[in-house]
């Protein structure tokens, strides 16, 4: 059993992991963890079919404080998403089809349950908002609910007043944060739900359903907001800005997941380990220090890569995203890896193409025509250095044509110049 001090224990760890950036009374937070354990919530939207890696920062933050000892909800709003939230934009949302959504929501809440334990006496529960909010009447929502909200209140919030000076925002979506108000306050009745998690652009949101439990019900309800993980050059990732990485295996493969989490800019890799990685403080700040003494090694990228892909998509299909990288750049066996991981490794390099029937092409003329090597001179110069690979194999004969055997899944040869220039030749079909 996870003590009072292990239960409150939760903030400080989640402070050095710089994963606090707003809250509506930390002490008082602390004082109700530490006289028992929590139920708290977090909502997700179908907005697509699939959550991505802003999404990820809610779900690991949620692990830390059932791990805790305290009692997660996970909301997945089949309401919310029929509306849209302007938090963060700049324009109106696209709404979809309800039918679509409904979709989008079972598609979702599996993978929310991926990420809480519904076992023991903390056990997590997954909701959907739809289930109270489809059956209240317009004239419901305007008398038991909307007499709580000051819309010069509702106007100041930031997410409001940027759509404002952007050139406007509707009626639904300035709606929004009353409807995460009435989910907060729905839960606090269900569940005794007292704390909800969110995004630091959700803010406003958060303090709307504290705000209305607190008017309605005279209680004391609390809100911990989490910052946006931005890049290196400060822009947040997200599906506006055509940086998402998605969750789901079918929109991002796992190599692409684990090699992007390899690549991670030296700026940044400490900051996702503390926000990701549930390894232990000493860990990470070891991690961290070997990062800035030796960056060339990468040491901190393929703890923080290996650990994140596995918590994502499972042991299996990271171990098969470390091979296909090793073998990428030569230090795996490409022949041991299936169709689908070298598809997946392939999928981003400059690529040609050669006819299926007659002479399969030369060295030469698959350096020349993959863009590795300016012109055929230059190509035979690359041979003749032993700087030439195909599937990992060093080169020496620039005329001989390609072997048939030596065809990945019968389809691909990986060409290399040097250590790191890479292309693929792919036969046609």
């Amino acid at each position: 059993m996870t003590t009072s001090d292990g239960r409150s224990a939760v903030l400080d760890e989640l402070e050095w992991r710089r994963m606090i950036a707003d809250h509506t009374d930390r002490d008082a937070l602390r004082a109700a963890m530490d006289a028992e354990p929590l139920t708290y919530y977090g909502g997700f939207d179908p907005t697509a079919p699939s959550l991505h890696f802003g999404n990820l920062v809610l779900l690991v933050t949620m692990r830390r404080l059932q791990e805790a000892g305290h009692r997660p909800i996970g909301l997945v709003g089949g309401a919310t998403g029929l509306v849209g939230d302007p938090s963060g934009r700049t324009s109106e949302r696209t709404l979809n089809d309800p039918e679509m959504i409904a979709g989008w929501v079972d598609r979702i809440r599996s993978q929310v349950e991926r990420y809480l334990d519904f076992d023991g006496a903390n056990g997590a529960l997954i909701v959907n908002n739809l289930d109270w909010t489809a059956s209240m009447s317009a004239i419901d929502w305007l008398r038991d609910v909307g007499k709580h909200f000051s819309v010069s209140r509702m106007l100041a919030k930031e997410s409001v007043s940027a759509r404002l000076e952007a050139g406007g925002i509707s009626y639904t979506e300035f709606s929004y944060q009353i409807m995460q108000a009435v989910d907060f306050l729905e839960l606090y009745r269900r569940h005794g739900c007292s704390l909800q998690l969110g995004g630091s652009d959700q803010w406003g949101n958060l303090t709307a359903g504290v705000d209305l439990i607190r008017r309605v019900e005279g209680a004391t309800a609390h809100a911990l907001a989490t910052p946006l993980i931005t890049r290196p050059d400060g822009e947040k990732f997200g599906k506006s800005t055509g940086s998402t990485l998605w969750l789901d295996p079918e929109l991002t493969s796992p190599f692409a997941f684990y090699q992007w989490f390899l690549n991670t800019d030296d700026a940044v890799v400490g900051t996702y380990l503390r926000v990701f990685s549930f390894r232990g403080r000493e860990e990470i700040e070891a991690l961290e220090s070997e990062s800035a003494a030796h960056p060339e090694a990468r040491t901190a990228q393929r703890a923080l890569a290996a650990e994140v892909c596995e918590l994502v998509h499972g042991a299996d299909a990271t171990e098969r995203a470390v091979a296909a990288s090793e073998a990428l750049f030569g230090s795996g066996d490409l022949r041991s890896l299936d169709e689908a991981t070298l598809e997946a490794a392939f999928a981003d390099l400059p690529r040609t193409t050669f006819p299926a029937d007659g002479d399969l092409p030369t060295v030469l003329d698959l350096l020349v025509e993959a863009g590795l090597s300016e012109s055929r001179g230059a190509a035979r110069r690359v041979v003749g250095d032993g700087g030439a690979y195909v599937n990992n194999e060093r080169m020496t004969d620039a005329s001989t044509p390609i072997d048939p055997s030596q065809l990945l899944a019968g389809r691909w040869l990986l060409l290399r110049r040097g250590k790191r220039n890479l292309a693929v030749a792919e036969r046609e079909r």
